[in-house]
């Protein structure tokens, strides 16, 4: 098979790539796509909306959140004492209208939606404690974080 190859070739390749050889790159300039922050954030909601279905579906959640790379443990304030995750959150919203600052005017303007504008919002948190804190991670930090390393 054209593709196959040992995990040698894949860390001579990737070795390759960071020195800035190979995939034809011109000396000139690099040609990697940059995404820009409007799609960053609608690819982030549909990473959080997707790690959301998968957990709710999950018939083991300890062990869909392990998969996916979620700390049980983690450092607390200063470093002290580690907090433990003990809860997962899930929050439901539901956007019925729009606010906004109106011009020259402390009033908002308010525009309530017609039915089929209405939309459904969820949203995860990773609530971790410890015996002198408590501390929740929204889950859209955590895959930002993940996607970012």
């Amino acid at each position: 098979m054209p593709h196959d190859r040992s995990p040698d070739d894949l860390i001579s390749h990737a070795n390759t790539h960071k020195k800035g050889h190979g995939h034809n790159h011109s000396n000139v300039e690099h040609l990697h796509s940059n995404i820009n922050e409007e799609d960053a954030a609608a690819d982030l909601q549909v990473l959080t909306t997707q790690f959301i279905d998968g957990f709710v579906q999950a018939a083991d959640k300890t062990s869909y959140l392990k998969l996916a790379g979620v700390p049980f443990e983690r450092p607390g304030q200063g470093g002290k004492k580690a907090l433990k995750l003990v809860d997962v959150e899930l929050k439901t919203e539901w956007q019925v209208g729009t606010a906004s600052p109106s011009f020259g005017s402390r009033e908002l303007s308010y525009m309530p939606y017609p039915k089929q504008l209405v939309r459904e919002r969820c949203n995860m948190g990773l609530v971790y404690v410890s015996i002198d804190e408590k501390d929740t991670i929204d889950i859209r930090d955590f895959l930002e974080a993940i996607r970012n390393d």
